[in-house]
């Protein structure tokens, strides 16, 4: 298995990700300029809601936002995770969109390795290579990029 890295996607309709694939540039601007929008749009629900709710109302929001921006946002969808050829369990992030990039809202003090490792594993599961944890706890939106590399 190759390297991951954290800093600062390809995926069919069932619950099992398509073989992961090496991004080109292409791929790699396209999601630079999702990236670019769904901080966006989390930074105008970070801005009308404020700090001091639960995260499920800032995804909630976050959706709403996105899909008025046009695009197409799967919420808690179920990916089976297997070992050995064995269904293990079933891992579930909070938003994918446009098939391409993970987006995790959070409302926590400060962001720590395990979100960091919550990511990886989500982008290794999904076969997606970028995550974006989103933090609407302070007074400004905390951003942290994780992404994939094989």
């Amino acid at each position: 298995m190759g390297w991951f890295r954290a800093l600062s996607p390809n995926i069919d309709k069932s619950r099992n990700p398509p073989e992961y694939r090496s991004m080109n540039p292409a791929e790699n601007n396209s999601e630079s300029e999702l990236s670019g929008t769904i901080i966006g749009a989390a930074m105008k629900v970070h801005r009308t809601l404020r700090p001091g709710l639960d995260e499920k109302l800032y995804e909630n929001a976050l959706v709403i936002e996105l899909r008025k921006q046009g695009h197409v946002v799967e919420q808690q969808r179920e990916f089976d995770v297997r070992y050995d050829g064995h269904l293990i369990g079933i891992l579930i992030p909070d938003l994918i969109v446009d098939e391409r990039v993970v987006a995790d809202p959070k409302v926590v003090t400060e962001f720590n390795d395990a979100h960091i490792s919550q990511m990886l594993g989500y982008l290794s599961i999904t076969g997606l290579s970028l995550a974006l944890l989103l933090n609407f706890k302070h007074a400004s939106l905390q951003i942290k990029r994780v992404s994939r590399r094989d």
